[in-house]
């Protein structure tokens, strides 16, 4: 039986644990060749360990697939272009970038460090745009020389990002950014043939279980058959949106257990309208009848 990703070329980033090793796993059984991209860093960013690529692209191809580890800071100019020339230089083309790495700095805003913002906005934020940029010029020049493009970009975003949380304004502010990021790749690179989705995992990582009040939400319940928190399950919608025939750009998808939903971007909601402008006490007695008047409620990601 032909998997979903056979022939493709994948390099995804973040893929030494959690969401990123489910997705390195179920492309490669999916049939893609993968570039486990993943520096091994603890998850404030700091140490860690530098084998944890390898050890998930031996794991493939334990499993008959194809893999080669890369330790590259993606977040890094030069990190970007090696991570994309690997897979180049590999197999010979590029199909599929997944954007995943990330760490986290979880404070109060008031005792947030310039370092914890700048740290955690780079890895995420950056990380995302660096590689994209080198593979969205890769395909811009296949495209140019007259081949038939059709690549795919999934980027990782977040619940903090789009719904926020408390202690979370880093990460939530890089991740917002992300699919942001996401909806204006799909407008720009279509014309070159390259789709770009956002993807919003709901899942238990290293990262999830140190978030204060989310810790024991996603905990591994005991004695059941189904694990809604298990970071594999964010794989296969991973894989489909890097399917060649893929009919979605600029989307955004929470993904959590057998739960799939497509998130609606920023929508102008309820509000009022005059010819003119508005006095500052009559803006108090009218703008608060919305409150009443708009039916959005907060999603919650549990």
């Amino acid at each position: 039986m032909t998997g979903a990703l056979e022939g493709r070329v994948a390099v995804i980033t973040g893929a030494g644990r959690g969401i990123g090793r489910a997705h390195a796993l179920r492309f490669a059984a999916e049939g893609a060749r993968v570039v486990v991209n993943d520096t091994g860093a603890d998850a404030d960013g700091g140490g860690g360990d530098d084998g944890a690529a390898q050890v998930v692209a031996a794991e493939v191809r334990a499993a008959g697939g194809e893999a080669v580890a890369s330790t590259h800071d993606v977040a890094e100019w030069e990190g970007g272009q090696a991570v994309v020339e690997l897979a180049l230089d590999t197999w010979g083309r590029l199909d599929v970038l997944v954007n995943n790495a990330g760490i986290l700095r979880d404070r109060a805003l008031v005792n947030l460090e310039a370092d914890d913002w700048d740290d955690v906005i780079r890895v995420h934020l950056r990380g995302h745009f660096v590689p994209t940029r080198w593979a969205a010029a890769h395909w811009r020049a296949r495209h140019q020389a007259g081949e038939a493009v059709a690549a795919n970009v999934v980027h990782t975003s977040s619940t903090s990002g789009l719904f926020g949380n408390p202690g979370q304004t880093n990460y939530g502010a890089a991740k917002a950014g992300v699919a942001a990021f996401s909806a204006i790749c799909a407008e720009e690179l279509a014309r070159y043939g390259v789709r770009s989705n956002c993807l919003v995992p709901a899942a238990r990582t290293r990262l999830t279980e140190g978030v204060p009040g989310l810790d024991a939400v996603v905990a591994a319940p005991a004695g059941v058959r189904f694990d809604p928190w298990d970071p594999a399950h964010a794989a296969p919608v991973a894989a489909y949106l890097a399917t060649e025939a893929c009919p979605f750009t600029g989307a955004t998808f929470l993904v959590r257990g057998g739960n799939v939903a497509l998130l609606e971007p920023w929508r102008v909601g309820v509000g009022i309208e005059r010819d003119g402008s508005w006095e500052v006490d009559e803006l108090a007695a009218e703008l608060g009848t919305l409150v009443a008047d708009d039916d959005r409620r907060r999603p919650s990601p549990t």
